[in-house]
């Protein structure tokens, strides 16, 4: 599984790049199986959850092959089969938007259970209760089975923003005959780049970047090239290394409109930042958006509300704080004077990461699965720690690197699906991190 060798206290200084946005990304693999006709990506991260989307692409018959870096080529002339690889389909949480794409393509899909992250429960429900609205039948097993005549387009509520199950409601209405009018939809900016790219295919789709979506299904798409954005969770977690350790980190790619909550919440940890709009500079590598300077050796300090209450710090669906970055956020509270309530309200797994930083010297209570008080700054010590997940192996990379002495990471085969080549941008900031496979 391989681990990282971190030697902490090393100040870090320079410019970063983020990759593409590794949540637009996924939902635009499987949007490839909506056309016989070739789609290109271009900025795909080539991170572990997108590399096996690419092997779940090739198994389900397209052609896919990796025409430079970042650049992939997809022709999916024929799709030979509707059931999913168990084996690959449960290596990542992303494979359940196949079910849009096939369902559009083939009106018929046998899901295993998904992988990914083990943050608490992540039901289905919602996916599966919005391609039902479309005229799919559903049967549970040891795998999920759905199957339709032909996709009729119709009313659907969500019961939740959910992400994943609002891009597979796109998917499969833009196939389907007539209209689909999808109320309570996710509007984060991945939803409206997978909107931006079946646009280009000839989607038609109304109301992007809002709740309410309204997609006109077409009998067929054909080809595009799509440039995948830049990751803003990607920014958000270099924001918060540059708070701890920076010398002065530039971070491009960097859109002031998507980090608009983001950076309230670490302003509120004491963070000082400066955005430049796209445009104002040359970007390295061709990299979209703008970008943010944080300057070096921050004092930090906790901003408390009005009366000098504690402030609490939670997550919600976009446009709010996204609980891809909680995480991060208490590692730079960790290292902010003054103390903090951080609320998880999405998963009720993601907060038990914290023993990890207790373990290296944070003064935090674990309140319940949901709740964490931080009281900073705390001095941290290196140690041996295992990544959980892809935001909080993210999380303790940071804390190590902001430790006194040595740490470990385990596990950091969940890193590298979310964050590609990590410890190579980071050594190019200055900081000490080595890469070890499974042999040392």
């Amino acid at each position: 599984m391989g681990r990282f060798v971190i030697d902490g206290g090393y100040r870090v200084a320079g410019e970063v790049v983020p990759s593409g946005n590794k949540n637009e990304a996924l939902p635009a693999l499987a949007a490839c199986l909506l056309t016989d006709e070739e789609v290109v990506l271009e900025n795909l991260p080539r991170i572990r959850d997108v590399e096996v989307m690419v092997q779940i692409l090739q198994d389900l018959g397209a052609e896919a092959e990796w025409t430079g870096s970042n650049r992939l080529r997809v022709k999916a002339v024929e799709v030979r089969k509707s059931a999913l690889d168990p084996a690959l389909g449960r290596r990542v949480r992303a494979s359940v938007l196949f079910a849009g794409s096939l369902m559009a393509r083939r009106h018929e899909v046998v899901l295993p259970p998904p992988g990914g992250d083990v943050i608490g429960r992540r039901k289905l429900d919602t996916h599966f209760d919005a391609l039902m609205a479309l005229g799919a039948t559903l049967d549970v097993g040891d795998s999920y089975r759905l199957r339709a005549d032909a996709l009729v387009g119709g009313e659907m509520f969500l019961e939740e923003a959910s992400v994943t199950a609002t891009e597979n409601a796109i998917m499969a209405a833009a196939l389907a005959k007539g209209t689909t009018v999808i109320e309570n939809a996710a509007c984060e900016p991945h939803v409206r780049g997978l909107c931006r790219m079946l646009s280009a295919m000839g989607a038609r789709i109304g109301g992007i970047g809002t709740n309410t979506l309204t997609i006109e299904g077409v009998d067929r798409l054909h080809g595009a090239t799509h440039v995948v954005g830049p990751d803003y969770l990607e920014v958000g977690s270099y924001i918060g290394l540059a708070a701890v350790m920076g010398d002065g980190v530039t971070i491009h790619g960097a859109n002031p409109r998507e980090l608009r909550k983001i950076r309230g919440v670490f302003e509120t940890l004491g963070v000082q930042m400066q955005f430049s709009e796209a445009g104002e500079a040359a970007t390295p590598g061709g990299c979209p958006g703008g970008k943010v300077f944080v300057p070096g050796r921050q004092q930090l300090r906790v901003r408390p509300d009005l009366l000098g209450a504690i402030p609490q710090i939670d997550d919600a669906p976009w446009p709010q704080f996204p609980t891809d970055l909680m995480s991060i956020a208490i590692v730079v509270a960790t290292q902010s004077a003054g103390t903090t309530l951080f609320f998880e309200k999405m998963f009720e797994g993601r907060m038990f990461f914290v023993d990890g930083l207790i373990g290296m010297g944070a003064s935090i209570i674990l309140c319940d699965p949901h709740r964490v008080v931080v009281a900073g700054p705390s001095r941290l010590y290196g140690t041996t720690l295992e990544s959980p997940d892809v935001r909080a192996g993210m999380a303790l990379l940071i804390a190590s690197l902001a430790a006194t002495g040595r740490s470990v990471i385990g596990n950091i085969r969940q890193i590298d699906r979310g964050y590609e080549r990590v410890d190579e941008k980071l050594r190019l900031l200055g900081a000490r991190i080595e890469r070890l496979d499974e042999d040392g």
